[in-house]
């Protein structure tokens, strides 16, 4: 999965600003909603829910909010309606970006992306256009804590993971789409904390993108920024260097 790790290390860090915004919770909580929606509420028997509970209890969201999320999905509270609509575009030196959304007014979404994108220096593609350029697999991170790698990497395999990487502080073990489900439990059952699991889109190739790195980042994070917005994909990697000093450190 060449290429992918460093934009995946910029976001991890990024992790910390969205929940100073408070944009993790409200898309966490959409997420609760929508699981809960198109799976029931027991989260037993609805691992998309299951996952998405987990991550908010891993963001620390309280319980009354999860519940209420949950109840608000299978209609027991009246609410919004969310539906999950995909955006594709192009940022410079034709980066493929992938927007995920999840919203409950189609035209004010799509309108804002559209203005996002060709602000900030992106255009817009058709649906197609570049979704073939990524991956969906499974992501399931772990704090590194005091564990050993080598073991780590043994156990993750043993699961069913199909990759795996140590970044700073936590490891990142790859899953096919349809089995993240299964190594999250598997892993859980070896007595493995689970810090974060998810789907997610890696890409096949990247671009390198050293010499727009402040603009393309610029695009991607007024993108990240818009309130329907859940996901933003892109294929490219900076070198070492442009990476520390964009991250501050």
């Amino acid at each position: 999965m060449s290429g992918h790790n460093k934009w995946s290390s910029i976001k991890h860090k990024k992790g910390a600003a969205d929940a100073k915004r408070g944009k993790l919770f409200t898309r966490l909580v959409k997420e609760i909603i929508v699981a809960a929606r198109d799976g029931g509420g027991d989260p037993n028997t609805n691992p998309r829910l299951r996952l998405a509970i987990s991550n908010a209890r891993t963001a620390n969201m309280p319980n009354a909010n999860i519940e209420r999320a949950i109840k608000r999905g299978t209609g027991e509270i009246e609410g919004v309606n969310y539906e999950n609509f995909t955006y594709e575009g192009y940022g410079q030196n034709g980066v493929a970006i992938i927007v995920e959304t999840l919203t409950d007014n189609k035209q004010r979404t799509v309108s804002e992306v559209r203005h996002t994108f060709s602000k900030y220096g992106g255009t817009m593609a058709e649906n197609g256009a570049v979704s073939w350029i990524f991956e969906q697999k499974g992501l399931i991170e772990i704090p590194k804590d005091s564990l050993d790698e080598e073991e780590m990497m043994m156990a993750a395999l043993d699961a069913g993971a199909e990759d795996f990487s140590a970044e700073d502080d936590h490891f990142e073990i790859y899953t096919a789409y349809a089995d993240l489900h299964t190594v999250v439990q598997n892993l859980e059952k070896a007595g493995y904390k689970i810090g974060k699991a998810e789907l997610t889109r890696v890409p096949k190739n990247t671009v390198n993108a050293d010499n727009v790195a402040e603009k393309l980042f610029n695009l991607i994070e007024h993108l990240e920024d818009l309130d329907d917005v859940q996901k933003v994909y892109a294929n490219f990697e900076v070198s070492d260097e442009i990476m520390e000093r964009l991250s501050g450190d």
